[in-house]
């Protein structure tokens, strides 16, 4: 019995080094038939203690010795009639590290699919392409009359047509989304004028001081000020939805809504037309694929409005990282107080709702990625993704290449599968991949350890305004039995031993948050959040219930060690509030999913990082900024990590750069973005990533600078066209070719017509395979600085590496002159067989006349 296409392995066993780069193989799994549904989604894990047994019943988590971290990728939930997620065995192996992610790097890029042996009767959701001048089209009156066709042929019951269509598109894709049966899906996929099929898949969700560590001010020659602050630029965001009584989306002082907008405000529950303005100008909701696929979960769902109205506060949060207006004295529960602003604070913002208690299918997003087409949106945001995917295999590459054509920057969401290798997601080349770095910020919460040594933590709660959560207490940590007591599970923890106490409770498996109120109900006094090896020194803060704070990995051996060693090991929490600047910054943030690219060595990704740790924007007002139900407190902003917030930094970065340069296409502002981003840190040294530099697949061309980026000199154009011919050059087929780009072509006159044909992307990435000694790569760049303009190149070649460029030298005469240069690069590594080998180095085009002027690409060199 297969659970996952493609994948039929039988026994096998994992060893490998703590990063897996050195993995061999994948654990043992083996099918569960009795689970019909996912009731329940969690997350996996990685430390192995002891011999571990993962079983997966609904959804469920029957037992487990495998701890885990919260924004590690969750399992795909399985849909009604299909077998359940498998049982894993995982041995023990000093040395072993994310062995079970190691396995969901190889499953959870396929939604499962129903096998052979599934009953023909049951029904799944598919994502029927077209062909967009199907011989058939003429026949009927409109494209929905059309696309009802194809199952009015198809289906094998009575029904009507209309009972199984879930969409009907026509910007992203042309086509339609339904409900088939195994029977009706193979009669479908051979009718003509239908050019692909694929199963909905499930993805998941991947400011008061960021605007101002971006250098973001209201001088008069700064990036807002001569971007008008983003004004009459419209960024549709793709999330959970809006909390639209924010004050962050409040519309005083904006300026009327652009004429070009044709969107709604949707109505729908607790949410009327009225709620939009001229801030939050549309706002639309989309359930349909959510809704059949989890219709045999509704005994169990989590209360969510029927409504573009927000329910979980990521998207309230995304949008106002994005373009919230100024909102003055913002801070949680007092910490991180200051104006709060998005990034475009000028800017229209419009709200798709595409995610859910359960995450968000392809279905709904192509759904409102069609809509937000249609609607006039300049800009698309989605913090949405999950693992790198065959680009005619992905429904967000498929949609945003159709958005690109029609010129909205698409920005995504690298992705939180840090830092394992190749984890980086929507890698197509017309994205703009954002992963996620640090502030200067920090929210002290120190612990006073009873031999007064001092152990470094952070904590949002509010505890240096209440004397009372500074008193010392008797330090606990239960461990033994199979309750996940060092979890701090809900109900694991006995009163007779945590009553009164500070518990320490282990990082992993349940939510940080989610451990406190364990602890509270238990009758904990205070908390210790301690990270495993697996988190190592990353530090996401929370507003935690109860006084708490997190230490870091080499802390929290400190402090376990004291523990062991003393008799009455006791301790304080002692909390500093906020304190900025006084640390480096920014630094990889270590769930940050990495490169390189999977599936396209040729382009780097991500393409630049963004700030994305201990954000503070929006948040519903009838949340505590926990976002736990047991959380009473009521707040307007609240903090989150992740690149879901990384990525709504850079749109609303596009967004400025879209209002002062109207007439640019995404690549050019994806181009500035890149090629003005810092490869250093705010004191000028080179960005780390954990206890060393980061290289180019965790920062690539480095962290986003928009006051440069609006002004950068030279750009790096590209035509919806080259992107085609960059496919050609991959290996794509025909067929695959059109699914992604609906350009019929055929690659080998195209490739006869562009011998040498390379990208013309900002950064530079060479693979050298066996009995490759030498490459030759063409970029072209755009005058879009001064009319006269000079620049001279400066090489930092990779090691093992000869690089030449010719010209040296670019002389423009006149605003958006294109000039092309040559690289030549030359291998000089002696390299063994069947081992990869990276290099990386750097090409500056400096302005002769104005330093301002440096443009930067990363180069990116990998011997295979």
């Amino acid at each position: 019995m297969t659970c996952f296409p493609n994948l039929e392995f039988d026994s096998l066993t994992v060893t490998g080094d703590r990063s897996m780069n050195s993995l061999n193989s994948v654990p043992k799994f083996t099918c569960h038939s009795q689970a019909r549904s996912c009731r329940k989604l969690f997350d996996l894990s990685a430390e192995i203690k002891n011999l571990g047994i993962l079983l997966l019943n609904s959804g469920n988590v029957l037992k487990s010795s495998l701890p885990s971290r919260e924004g590690w990728p969750r399992a795909s939930c399985v849909p009604p009639g299909v077998s359940a997620p498998p049982i894993i065995l995982v041995r023990k192996s000093s040395s072993v590290s994310r062995v079970s992610y190691s396995f969901l790097t190889h499953t959870s890029n396929m939604f499962p699919i129903p096998p052979s042996n599934t009953p023909s009767n049951i029904l799944h959701t598919y994502i029927v392409q077209l062909h967009p001048q199907g011989l058939t089209t003429s026949l009927f009156p409109s494209k929905l009359h059309w696309h009802l066709s194809f199952l009015h042929q198809t289906l094998s019951s009575h029904q009507h047509p209309s009972s199984r269509l879930l969409y009907s598109y026509a910007s992203a894709i042309q086509g339609f989304a339904a409900l088939l049966t195994q029977t009706e899906l193979h009669l479908l996929r051979s009718l003509p004028d239908v050019v692909a099929v694929r199963p909905d898949r499930l993805h998941q969700l991947h400011t008061t001081h960021s605007y101002k560590f971006l250098g973001l001010s209201s001088g008069t020659n700064g990036t807002w000020v001569k971007s008008g602050f983003g004004r009459g630029t419209i960024i549709g965001v793709l999330d959970t939805g809006v909390w639209p009584e924010s004050p962050s989306f409040a519309d005083q002082g904006m300026p009327p809504v652009p004429k070009k907008w044709r969107g709604i405000c949707q109505e729908g529950q607790n949410f009327k037309a009225t709620s939009c303005n001229r801030k939050l100008i549309g706002a639309r909701f989309f359930i349909k694929g959510h809704h059949v696929s989890s219709a045999s979960l509704s005994a169990n769902m989590v209360d969510e409005y029927i409504s573009p109205r927000d329910s979980s506060g990521h998207g309230t949060h995304t949008s106002s990282t994005a373009g919230g207006v100024s909102v003055p004295m913002a801070s949680v529960l007092g910490n991180g107080a200051g104006v709060a602003r998005g990034m475009a604070p000028g800017a229209h913002i419009a709200v798709y709702k595409v995610c859910w208690f359960n995450g968000c299918y392809s279905s709904d997003i192509v759904a409102a990625m069609d809509a937000a087409i249609m609607d006039g949106v300049d800009v698309l945001s989605l913090s949405i993704g999950g693992f790198p995917l065959p680009l005619f295999d992905d429904s967000i590459a498929v949609g945003s290449f159709r958005a690109v054509e029609h010129g909205i920057s698409v920005i995504c969401a690298a992705g939180n599968s840090g830092p394992l290798q190749s984890s980086v997601a929507n890698i197509a080349p017309w994205i703009t991949t954002i992963g996620a770095g640090t502030l200067d910020r920090k929210f002290p919460a120190i612990v006073r350890m009873g031999n007064r040594e001092y152990v470094y933590g952070e904590s949002l709660f509010p505890g240096k305004r209440l004397p009372s959560a500074e008193k010392e207490f008797e330090l606990v940590y239960v461990t033994g039995g199979s309750s996940g007591s060092e979890f701090c599970f809900r109900g694991s923890l006995p009163k007779a031993k945590v009553q009164g106490k500070m518990v320490v409770c282990d990082r992993g498996v349940n939510g940080r948050a989610e451990k406190g109120v364990a602890v509270k109900e238990a009758g904990g006094a205070a908390m210790i959040l301690a990270n495993t090896e697996i988190n190592l020194e990353e530090n996401s803060v929370d507003a935690h219930v109860l006084p708490a704070t997190e230490i870091g990995y080499a802390e929290a051996v400190r402090l376990k060690a004291y523990m062991n060693a003393t008799r009455h090991p006791r301790a304080r929490i002692i909390f500093g509030g906020t304190v900025i600047g006084r640390s480096r910054a920014p630094e990889v943030a270590q769930f940050s999913a990495r490169g390189p690219n999977l599936y396209d060595a040729s382009i780097l990704k991500p393409d630049v990082i963004a700030p994305g740790v201990n954000i503070i924007a929006a948040w519903p007002q009838n949340l505590g900024p926990t976002g736990l139900p047991e959380d009473t407190r009521r707040v307007n902003f609240t903090v989150m990590s992740g690149t879901s917030m990384a990525c709504p930094h850079a749109s609303g970065i596009a967004a400025l750069i879209h209002s002062a340069h109207p007439g640019w296409s995404p690549a050019a502002i994806k181009s500035a973005i890149m090629t003005s981003a810092d490869a250093n840190d705010h004191r000028g040294r080179p960005i780390m990533d954990g206890n060393k530099p980061a290289d180019v697949f965790a920062v690539g061309a480095g962290h986003v600078n928009p006051n440069r980026a609006i002004d950068p000199g030279l750009i790096y154009d590209i035509r919806p066209d080259e992107y085609v011919i960059h496919l050609c050059t991959l290996g794509y087929t025909r067929s695959d070719i059109f699914t992604i780009t609906h350009r019929n072509v055929s690659c080998s006159g195209v490739l006869k017509m562009n011998r040498g044909f390379s990208l013309n992307y900002p950064s530079i990435s060479v693979v050298f395979k066996k009995g490759t000694k030498s490459k030759m790569i063409t970029r072209r760049v755009t005058n879009v600085g001064n009319p006269y303009s000079v620049y001279s190149v400066k090489v930092k070649s990779p090691e093992g590496v000869k690089v030449r460029v010719k010209p040296r030298r670019l002389v423009f005469k006149h605003i958006n002159q294109s000039l092309s240069y040559r690289i030549w690069v030359t291998s000089r590594k002696k390299t063994r067989a069947k081992k990869t080998y990276f290099a990386e180095g750097e090409l500056t085009w400096m302005n002769a006349h104005n330093n301002f002027h440096r443009v930067r690409s990363p180069i990116s060199v990998t011997w295979k």
